[in-house]
């Protein structure tokens, strides 16, 4: 059985082993005063299923961690406020902001927030459909682009692939994305120099099907770049986010 299959099964035997350990998943920035046991409550699930996922040897986490969790990520639509999100969820307000590191109630059309401690949704598979291959080359692509990066800045490269493959403008499916061309043009570099096809290491595996559960620290990017890119035309770009040495960009 390929390896990338075996991770898949070992994800979904989370799944029945901690139903609150929903398929809908989500990257959670850990802040001062956050425990494992703290964030199992917000999350509805367990300090053994968190240990588990994040491949943990103790309890301990330091603030800036990044680690999987089970929300559903909801994409906010014109009209909705923090408020009536959390009422749509039947979840406190304090906790949506709480797992969203909000001190305010703003959001805006577009903006994608976890809600924690929610039962799944009716479809709780990955946000696009997918192979095994697929699944593959996105985690090779993360470690060819983001190996030396925080595993928030690898889940934003994934969650590239995935906007791109999501919208109109791009190609249809992931391995389509990652390859694609224009004229002589490669739009991934590690495809052109032929890194993409370095083994890729557990972590890009694991940021691969973040991203493909709906996480995205690049809050709706298209494009990313090192912050040493003198590429006018990337930097004229509408900004979405910047994680470690990593621009994201619309």
């Amino acid at each position: 059985m390929k390896l990338f299959k075996k991770l898949f099964i070992a994800t979904l035997c989370i799944l029945l082993l901690y139903p609150a350990a929903t398929a809908n998943a989500a990257s959670y920035t850990v802040k001062s005063n956050d425990t494992l046991y703290s964030l199992s409550k917000l999350f509805n699930t367990s300090v053994k299923a968190l240990r588990y996922s994040n491949n943990f040897d103790e309890n301990s986490l330091s603030p800036g961690d990044v680690i999987y969790v089970p929300a559903h990520v909801y994409k906010v639509k014109s009209g909705d406020t923090m408020s009536s999100v959390a009422k749509k969820y039947g979840i406190p307000l304090s906790n949506l902001k709480r797992a969203n590191h909000k001190s305010g109630t703003s959001v805006k059309a577009g903006d994608k927030l976890m809600i924690p401690g929610v039962k799944p949704i009716k479809s709780s598979d990955a946000v696009i459909s997918h192979s095994d291959n697929d699944v593959k080359l996105l985690a090779q692509l993360i470690e060819a682009e983001a190996s030396g990066e925080s595993m928030k800045a690898k889940i934003a490269v994934g969650a590239v692939v995935i906007n791109r493959v999501q919208s109109k403008a791009w190609a249809p499916t992931i391995s389509k994305v990652i390859n694609q061309k224009f004229g002589e043009f490669h739009q991934f570099t590690p495809v052109k120099i032929g890194t993409i096809y370095n083994t890729p290491s557990s972590a890009s595996k694991k940021a691969a099907w973040i991203a493909m559960y709906g996480s995205d620290p690049s809050n709706g990017a298209s494009f990313y770049f090192d912050n040493s890119s003198k590429n006018k035309w990337l930097w004229s770009k509408p900004l979405t986010a910047n994680i470690d040495h990593m621009v994201f960009v619309k």
